[in-house]
């Protein structure tokens, strides 16, 4: 997380604009990563020395130093010698407490482990930060990455200034929340203009009084999810030097995005997307189709079936690892409450969380490690299903 003393930002009429970098940032960048490049196999310190000294580019000075700091997390070093630095000071130590000279110390301990006295000397510090040695360029980093894995860094600063976060988002918002109840975060999931679009009321740490930092962190991490959605529009209601101001983050930022989602959640969504796709070719199997609103709750199915010459067609199936009878009849019960019979729930016979007796219902399918599909086809080829 980048401190908030490096950021650069204006003040447009309330708004908080950061400095974000962009490709005209890459020509200084490129030339940082050389210098970074060049002292690999080096310690860190000669390379911070070296940084002292203005790059062969110009550039600003706050964004070489955000670039750095961001760069000094991601470079990896490692601590190079003969024999682990702790295990070296533990015998440099037990030897000086005997009262013995620095370098019959250092003697003792060479000829003990099979090495010179000067590689004593100069690995016995050699796992300090600024002794560690620079290991090669992470793998795939170049000027653009980092551009934006700075801006991503510049976005998170600023959101652990703030006291309440809006999301506006359509497409993978199943994840985004499964992210943010993951994270511990406050929020409240309401459904939006239309049934892909959701919006997320989330808590700022700025609103605690307790453990802020550690909820900024989870509040940080929703960003890079945010880049998986089709469209997001993030409003932050922010703390600034004791003013308020307002931070917006929206689709086409340049920030760099987490990790490709993982497309199933289990082995068994995978099979059943495979089997059904093979069973039934008139059908298209959706994933994390949009959320069913429930009265003030939401329900995110994980699949939608969807007929593709008969388009009215659609049912939406969710998969239940653990479960119990009580807890698929009050699913089922509010969900007829709104009108809607259109979702087949499949539950795990062995993830069954009660002694009672398993529930046989219409649009419930038992399953035993895979889905069966024509179980679920018996149900959706009969007369479309009653909204």
């Amino acid at each position: 997380m980048i401190p908030w003393a490096l950021l650069d930002y204006a003040d447009q009429a309330g708004e908080l604009v950061p400095s974000m970098l962009g490709e005209a940032d890459t020509i200084w960048l490129r030339a940082l990563l050389d210098a970074y490049d060049r002292y690999v196999g080096r310690r860190r310190r000669d390379l911070k020395q070296h940084l002292q000294a203005p790059l062969p580019v110009a550039c600003p000075a706050r964004g070489l130093r955000r670039a750095s700091h961001v760069l000094d997390r991601l470079w990896d070093s490692e601590a190079l010698g003969p024999v682990a630095p702790r295990d070296l000071r533990e015998a440099v130590f037990t030897e000086a407490a005997k009262g013995v000279r620095r370098d019959l110390a250092l003697g003792r301990v060479a000829r003990r482990l099979g090495i010179r006295p000067g590689e004593v000397e100069g690995s016995l510090f050699a796992d300090l930060p600024g002794e560690r040695r620079l290991a090669p360029r992470p793998e795939g980093l170049n000027p653009w990455e980092l551009a934006l894995r700075v801006n991503l860094a510049t976005a998170q600063a600023v959101l652990r200034r703030a006291r309440r976060v809006r999301l506006d988002v359509e497409g993978h918002v199943r994840g985004l929340v499964s992210q943010a109840k993951w994270g511990g975060l406050m929020c409240v999931a309401r459904p939006g203009r239309n049934r892909a679009h959701l919006v997320l009321e989330i808590s700022g740490p700025m609103a605690l009084f307790r453990r802020a930092q550690v909820y900024g962190r989870a509040l940080a991490g929703l960003v890079p999810q945010l880049l998986w959605c089709d469209r997001f529009h993030l409003r932050a209601d922010c703390e600034i030097e004791g003013a308020p101001r307002t931070f917006v983050l929206q689709s086409g930022d340049p920030i760099f995005p987490a990790a490709e989602p993982r497309r199933f959640d289990s082995k068994v969504e995978a099979r059943f997307f495979d089997d059904f796709c093979r069973a039934a070719p008139d059908w298209d199997l959706v994933r994390e189709p949009e959320p069913l609103v429930v009265g003030s709750t939401l329900i995110f199915p994980d699949f939608a079936l969807q007929h593709r010459r008969h388009r009215w067609r659609r049912w939406l199936l969710e998969i239940a690892g653990f479960w119990t009878p009580d807890y698929v009849e009050r699913k089922l019960a509010q969900l007829s409450e709104v009108g809607r019979r259109d979702l087949i729930l499949c539950v795990d016979a062995q993830g069954q969380c009660s002694g009672q007796e398993a529930v046989r219902r219409d649009r419930v399918v038992e399953y035993r490690r895979r889905v069966d599909p024509s179980e679920v086809l018996r149900i959706i080829e009969q007369p479309g299903p009653i909204r």
